[in-house]
């Protein structure tokens, strides 16, 4: 077989996973990334719920997502998808990919806005207190939960929904939403950053 052949023969398969739902692109890691995002928020609001009483909306951006999350899950997905039946690797994966961004991160934004927006310096083995070893068990056990359970169901749900005109025009329309609401968010933090102060209850 020719290479000219070969490259016909791979659009046209990309063109039949495309119309299936199976090509993988723009319009499933959009949304993914949203997803991780408020899903991080969450979690940290919800932890500072039950440990202090109070809400505080985490984070440099004011709206309900903590990016770094979002980018974990992403940088996750991409380096583990190949492994979603080898639990232990993926667990362990998880956690030194999952820490080493979070003091990448850590580290960028004290020296942006000359804050820090967590520190673990009274933690059980943290490292100049940007990450340690309580949240690294955590970062572990969340990749593990999202690449070997929840990231085939959301490839399942994402299937069904292309396949339906009305289904790929909603995730069309809502990642236009999203980017534009996330902009217009970032573009005001980038002068204006949150500070991340509670509300107390």
């Amino acid at each position: 077989m020719s290479i000219e052949d070969r490259t016909e023969k791979g659009k046209d398969l990309y063109l039949r996973q495309r119309r299936m739902g199976q090509a993988y692109g723009f319009f499933f890691y959009v949304p993914l990334f949203f997803l991780l995002s408020f899903a991080g928020w969450l979690w940290e609001a919800g932890i500072y719920l039950v440990k202090d009483g109070e809400f505080v909306n985490r984070g440099v951006l004011w709206g309900p997502w903590l990016p770094i999350y979002g980018c974990g899950g992403i940088l996750l997905v991409f380096l583990l998808k190949r492994w979603e039946k080898r639990q232990v690797r993926v667990f362990f994966v998880s956690m030194a990919a999952c820490s080493a961004l979070e003091y990448a991160v850590s580290f960028l934004l004290e020296r942006t806005w000359g804050i820090r927006w967590w520190d673990y310096s009274g933690e059980f083995m943290n490292v100049g207190g940007r990450i340690c070893l309580l949240g690294s068990l955590l970062f572990g056990v969340g990749g593990w939960l999202l690449i070997c359970y929840a990231i085939p169901y959301l490839r399942m749900l994402y299937r069904k929904m292309w396949r339906l005109e009305k289904g790929r025009k909603g995730l069309q329309l809502t990642c236009l939403v999203l980017l534009l609401l996330f902009a217009a968010d970032a573009a005001w933090a980038a002068d204006f950053p949150h500070m991340g102060k509670g509300i107390s209850f």
